[in-house]
């Protein structure tokens, strides 16, 4: 049976990862090392047998702890999604991103060279989840490619840069067979409610402000989780090792656009008890620092190289996603109890 490490796999998408990666392969046994962070929900993978799944809570900068998984399990398989991933919280803090995202993924790096070095098995693999984000901000028109210049603007994507460098550093240097993916703004079922679908979804069903920076005018590619997880799952099977691939959604729309279709798809699926719109609760408020203007992926890479392309519209993405909030309360208001 083969061993993989998921770093981070109690996240929104690391815990869809796992799921989808569990029903695909037969003779795989995860072990998910999570620091269980806020964002970290171990019921996000309630019901997985234990006989494929083994949960390790701990932290990716800690070296001792890395070292005596790698030894104990003898992973054939690296797949780091552990970071912090907020922008708004990385300005207010960044010494913890810069401490996750730079320093674990460097730990991570190094007991992996050590381990693959050892281990003599030519289909190990690293693959880092990274993020559209490192490529800065785009104006009106293009899209990043996997040659795109790095230029972050926030504390969070300047720290992913970071771990971006190392991971290929550590391929060229010491020969390391490492992966990269950069993804465009995921959405689905277990994303934390501070993000912005949820967040909208959620208070407009506890009738509460919707609150948008600037006039929501910031465009974003959209990507639904499934989608990506499969991109994931591609990339690891079929990439070639040193290679970055960009995965979006091919779904670039303005923030306000995003907000008002979930106002509209509520009011036909679950409309308000006073019966009165969703969309009478949007605010505008003050934009924050160094916003990114616009985002939008080329994954024309991994569609011509590796031939995956995403299967969902934004409009049929997004209709699943309100669904499965309408049918998990449970999960996020136990989430608000605690927070």
């Amino acid at each position: 049976m083969k061993k993989c490490l998921v770093t981070g796999g109690c996240g929104f998408i690391g815990s869809n990862y796992i799921r989808y990666v569990l029903e695909k392969e037969d003779h795989l046994h995860i072990v998910n090392l999570d620091k269980l962070t806020y964002a970290g929900n171990r019921h996000n993978l309630d019901g997985i047998p234990e006989t494929f799944y083994t949960f390790v809570e701990g932290d990716i900068c800690d070296p001792e702890l890395v070292k005596t998984l790698f030894n104990e399990h003898q992973f054939d398989t690296i797949v780091h999604f552990a970071a912090e991933s907020h922008v708004d919280r990385s300005i207010e803090g960044p010494a913890e991103f810069i401490q996750t995202n730079v320093f674990g993924t460097l730990n991570l790096l190094e007991q992996s060279r050590l381990h693959f070095q050892h281990l003599n098995n030519d289909n190990f693999r690293f693959l880092h989840i990274s993020t559209d984000e490192v490529y800065g901000s785009l104006g009106d028109h293009g899209k990043f490619l996997e040659t795109t210049p790095y230029d972050p603007s926030s504390p969070y994507s300047a720290s992913k840069a970071g771990s971006d460098h190392l991971v290929r550093s550590w391929n060229r240097t010491f020969g390391l067979p490492t992966l990269i993916t950069n993804c465009s703004n995921n959405y689905g079922s277990y994303q934390f409610p501070e993000k912005l679908i949820p967040l909208m979804i959620i208070n407009c069903l506890h009738g509460k402000p919707l609150p948008v920076y600037g006039q929501g005018e910031n465009v974003r590619d959209w990507l639904y989780v499934r989608d990506h997880c499969e991109a994931i799952h591609t990339v690891l099977t079929s990439g070639t090792v040193g290679e970055t691939y960009n995965i979006g959604g091919n779904n670039e729309i303005r923030n306000i656009d995003v907000v008002t279709t979930i106002c509209d798809l509520l009011n036909e699926i679950s409309p308000s008890e006073n019966g009165s719109s969703y969309s009478d609760l949007i605010t505008y408020v003050k934009d924050r620092p160094g916003h990114d203007f616009r985002y939008a992926i080329d994954a024309g890479k991994i569609q011509n190289n590796l031939g995956w392309s995403p299967k969902e519209s934004f409009e049929t993405g997004i209709r699943k996603t309100i669904h499965w909030y309408l049918d998990n309360q449970d999960w996020w208001r136990a989430i608000q109890d605690n927070t």
